[in-house]
């Protein structure tokens, strides 16, 4: 376990906000378009941080030959776009953390594979994340997660190097990246980890229940 964490990096979906409400209706929606049932809950768990590709794979099962994977994509964006933040919202204990990394002047910012425009579009919903000292994104660099380079990225924007940042995401390729940028990696227990999901084979340096619990590990 770190004895100084110099600097936090933190996913979005599924780690600082849930989202899920309003991206599993823009899937719903899009699978309503070609007659098919909408999303039970354990499948929305399970793969709102895969995005659009994860939701909608999920609710047609295999997406059929004669449908293009990116005019789904399209629409799907379409939809999440026009109602981006009705039901999303913080996790519980994320604003106490925040603002205890501030408190402690620990730098901390956004690495998400959610699209630029996107990203735009929701965090000034939440006053408490337009506060990140950097905000990285799918699209930033011309590789995204799980290729460590926007980790490297975002650790070079904070001013801080590397090894010294950690970085908290809900999914493996979270940690895939992290491992891979020598980061620790923290598992956002709270976020969108499906029943066969094995976050403790993950190589992360711990599974956090609640945000809180990183302040333990930065008091340390």
């Amino acid at each position: 376990m770190p004895t100084t964490i110099k600097a936090v990096l933190f996913d979005l979906d599924g780690t600082l906000l849930d989202t899920a409400p309003d991206m599993a209706d823009a899937a719903n929606k899009v699978l309503a378009d070609y007659d098919q049932p909408p999303l039970l809950d354990h499948q929305i768990q399970a793969n709102t941080s895969y995005g659009a590709k994860g939701l909608l794979t999920a609710g047609f099962g295999q997406i059929p030959d004669y449908l293009n994977p990116l005019e789904l994509r399209q629409q799907f964006l379409d939809y999440y776009q026009q109602n981006i933040c009705v039901s999303t919202s913080l996790y519980h204990g994320i604003p106490q953390l925040l603002s205890h990394l501030e408190q402690q002047k620990i730098p901390w910012g956004i690495m998400t594979n959610k699209p630029t425009f996107l990203t735009e579009m929701l965090l000034p919903f939440f006053p408490e994340l337009m506060r990140a000292q950097t905000v990285i994104c799918g699209d930033t660099l011309s590789v995204a997660k799980p290729h460590p380079a926007p980790l490297l990225h975002a650790s070079e924007k904070l001013g801080i190097h590397h090894e010294d940042c950690i970085y908290i995401g809900d999914i493996e390729k979270d940690m895939i990246a992290a491992n891979a940028a020598n980061m620790q990696g923290y598992v956002a227990g709270w976020g969108y980890i499906g029943e066969t999901h094995t976050p403790s084979e993950w190589q992360a340096e711990a599974i956090l229940a609640h945000p809180e619990d990183l302040i333990s590990f930065i008091n340390a």
